[in-house]
């Protein structure tokens, strides 16, 4: 597995996770063990391919801004506030459908 080819069977799932928590259908303790697992495994992935061969692209970059949201604001703040509820809209609208690449993405790999 590649790095793109694991960005791209998690990344649905990550805007699947935040839509949910954004309409509160999703505990988020449950985005917390999914952050974690996903970084598990991407250890392991980049253990056995160094991710480093393959350039991030557009989604990547936005699925691990939206992971560090996750992992940055409690999630009080996730929800109430304006700007981070609409930035979490936002990216996981963009992992979804496309468009144009939301302001202040800033995902890097771990």
């Amino acid at each position: 597995m590649t790095a793109n080819d694991f960005i791209e069977t998690k990344a649905p799932q990550l805007a699947y996770y935040g839509k949910a928590f954004l309409s509160n259908q999703l505990e988020y303790k449950e985005i917390q063990l999914y952050m974690w697992d996903v970084l598990e495994e991407w250890q392991h992935l980049t253990e056995i391919t160094p991710a480093v061969e393959c350039p991030q692209t557009d989604t990547e970059k936005v699925f691990w801004h939206l992971l560090h949201c996750f992992d940055k604001w409690p999630d009080w703040a996730l929800r109430g506030d304006q700007f981070l509820r609409s930035q979490v809209n936002e990216c996981c609208d963009y992992i979804n459908i496309g468009g144009t690449l939301p302001q202040s993405c800033i995902g890097v790999r771990p």
